[in-house]
């Protein structure tokens, strides 16, 4: 079985849009993948403004913004796959995260997936998250299968996006959960230094880590939950980012410590094992994370080619597009708490 998937990943730092054409194959072996290509489109100011600020619409707005945004997409799918020469069989959009409460039995991802069918005129795979939810799972982490099937080489996964979150096997099955912001509280500390991102954590290393903040930072309740967990913007906006603000600290110095709060938290997940670690997602750049976050654990930080670290999530949710294609489990109850595995996604004929 061969297959062309465009996967479209919109992730809560507002980098931007990454469009991955991927090339599956299927054999004795398992899966394997390629990356045909690949380009992040960022987000232009008005387009970060209206997603930063979508939680506070009303019902009207937030409608008209997930049909707008699910054109938007679908424009730049037809632009990607002009350049490309490559038609594919099929678009999967993981779409992009404006509530995520599964606490309360609800998550939302916008960009309209029959916007997106309709200007590309091909099928498209999208709303991966709440058929979960309604289970009773988190209705995420949900890259851990993919993460299972085409990176089993690596003892652990973790995704530095907006929310890190890491994968791996346990006895057999596979665990998975978020563990605490990364480029959320990092990019926007870095917007006060007139700063896209901290490239290369070249502010934080400058900066001064406040160990009273620290503690306040490592002793949030989340903390203390056991998995399956997962974080959502909301926590971030209500919980994290005010004792940020409160400190008063410099943003150089609020970069220094929430810098080392990553690096602990995901040390502390990682405390008593060894082995290989891939690291992926736009912190995986951020050389000063790595080095502090190298330096809480004994797991072998591997940074790996820059197409991997740049779209292996858009990468994986094209995977789930094609798994949620031929009707097979896409979502791990192990890893999300939900009373059932699942095939998640709903199809947008065209």
């Amino acid at each position: 079985m061969h297959y062309h998937i465009l996967g479209i990943m919109s992730g809560t730092s507002l980098d931007g849009v990454d469009l991955a054409m991927c090339h599956f194959d299927y054999s004795d072996k398992g899966w394997q993948y390629r990356i045909e290509r690949a380009h992040t489109v960022h987000y232009s100011e008005e387009w970060r403004k209206r997603l930063k600020h979508a939680m506070q619409l009303n019902g009207l707005e937030l409608t008209l913004l997930d049909y707008e945004l699910g054109q938007y997409f679908g424009q730049l799918a037809k632009e990607f796959i002009r350049d490309c020469g490559i038609r594919p069989d099929f678009i999967s959009s993981h779409g992009h995260t404006i509530f995520h409460r599964p606490s309360q039995g609800y998550t939302l991802q916008i960009g309209k997936g029959s916007a997106i069918a309709a200007l590309t005129k091909l099928p498209v795979v999208c709303d991966f998250r709440s058929l979960d939810v309604q289970l009773g799972g988190q209705g995420a982490p949900l890259v851990p299968i993919g993460d299972a099937l085409l990176f089993s080489d690596y003892d652990f996964c973790l995704n530095l996006g907006g929310i890190s979150n890491i994968s791996f096997d346990m006895m057999g099955e596979r665990q998975a959960f978020d563990i605490c912001p990364a480029n959320m509280p990092l990019n926007e500390l870095a917007s006060q230094l007139h700063l896209p991102y901290d490239a290369d954590g070249a502010m934080a290393r400058k900066g001064k880590v406040h160990s009273s903040l620290l503690h306040t930072l490592n002793d949030l309740s989340f903390y203390k939950h056991e998995p399956p967990k997962s974080l959502g913007k909301e926590w971030y906006v209500h919980e994290f980012y005010p004792l940020l603000k409160a400190s008063g600290h410099s943003p150089e110095d609020l970069l220094a410590t929430t810098v080392e709060h990553i690096a602990i938290q995901i040390g502390q997940v990682l405390q008593g094992w060894k082995g290989k670690m891939l690291i992926t997602g736009g912190g995986a750049w951020n050389s000063y994370l790595i080095e502090r976050l190298q330096d809480h654990t004994e797991v072998e930080c591997v940074v790996p080619d820059a197409h991997t670290v740049n779209f292996k999530e858009a990468l994986i949710f094209a995977f789930l597009g094609l798994l949620r294609w031929h009707v097979q489990t896409n979502t791990l109850s192990s890893v999300t708490g939900a009373n059932t595995d699942s095939i998640g996604g709903a199809i947008y004929w065209h």
